[in-house]
């Protein structure tokens, strides 16, 4: 599995936590930035976690920003990106069963680091359930395609 990870200042902090917890469980990990503490655009660094994602080059995303909410709003601009904001393991388990969510999205500022790590696990380890959800998901790809 590989994962494409970035986030703004805010996060920068958690995505290190995060990127080395993944790296114990010998999981790929590109990391599009930041690099440093220093105020950066979340934008940015969301449309970049996206468009690794939406080309194939990481099986899915985790971005993050001090509340989750400018980061996922970003990624999900990208076409082909469903970034789903999860708060607690059971919202992740969701997003990917029900929304095949390929992009994670996290507040660093409103998240402990334990809670943080066990959502990340969550997301990774669940599966899209497919059935009347893929007819769902469908739907949303749909919309993407009306609005170019």
């Amino acid at each position: 599995m590989k994962i494409a990870i970035g986030s703004d200042h805010a996060g920068f902090d958690l995505k290190e936590i995060i990127k080395n917890h993944l790296q114990e469980k010998d999981i790929d990990i590109i990391d599009v930035g930041t690099h440093t503490k220093e105020s950066v655009d979340y934008p940015v660094f969301g449309e970049k976690v996206a468009e690794t994602v939406q080309k194939r080059e990481a099986d899915f995303g985790i971005v993050i920003c001090g509340t989750g909410i400018g980061i996922s709003i970003s990624a999900n601009k990208v076409k082909g990106i469903r970034a789903a904001l999860c708060t607690n393991e059971y919202m992740a388990r969701m997003a990917r069963r029900h929304n095949d969510a390929n992009v994670l999205a996290l507040g660093a500022r409103v998240l402990g680091t334990d809670l943080a790590l066990s959502i990340v696990d969550t997301f990774l380890s669940t599966e899209f359930e497919g059935g009347r959800h893929e007819r769902r998901v469908h739907l949303i790809e749909k919309i993407e395609e009306l609005k170019l």
